[in-house]
């Protein structure tokens, strides 16, 4: 079966994506998803260099929910930031210590950060230890590092902890 499927989280994630992205399950797109979902892992399986694991699932499931939430708040936040006086805006960079150390939390930390609005993961130190993140409007630095480390940092440790 790991010859078929060598990363089946991967596998369901894009047949789940294509279904999505079609907004359909009719029969030929689920088949047409699934063989998708099948071919590219096989075809990538040589370019990933380790084996991705999920530790706490639940976990990973409410920091989508979080994640998608803040989505949508940030989105109001920024149109009201937007049609507002550009002049009470203050932009900053931000250097947020990582206590993850796995490849891949990482880069869903780094996505996360420039998915949510008014956010933009800029680059990561040489020893993966810091991460610079531009906000849009930044009153208070530290409490949104605070709040960014609690938020998906910390779900995310825990998700990839000991793969």
């Amino acid at each position: 079966m790991k010859k078929i499927f060598p990363h089946p989280i991967l596998s369901i994630t894009l047949w789940v994506v294509w279904l999505l992205l079609n907004n359909t399950v009719a029969p030929g797109h689920m088949v047409l998803g699934a063989i998708l979902a099948t071919v590219i892992p096989l075809l990538t399986s040589a370019f990933w260099a380790e084996k991705v694991c999920i530790r706490h699932p639940l976990t990973l499931l409410k920091f989508i929910g979080i994640v998608l939430w803040d989505i949508l708040i940030a989105n109001v936040i920024v149109a009201k930031l937007i049609l507002g006086s550009k002049d009470k805006l203050q932009p900053k960079f931000l250097h947020i210590p990582l206590d993850i150390q796995h490849p891949l939390a990482i880069g869903l930390l780094a996505n996360t950060i420039s998915l949510t609005p008014g956010t933009v993961s800029c680059d990561l130190s040489e020893d993966k230890k810091t991460l610079l993140v531009h906000g849009l409007h930044e009153e208070d630095p530290q409490a949104t590092i605070n709040e960014i480390k609690q938020r998906y940092e910390q779900p995310l440790k825990k998700v990839f902890e000991s793969c």
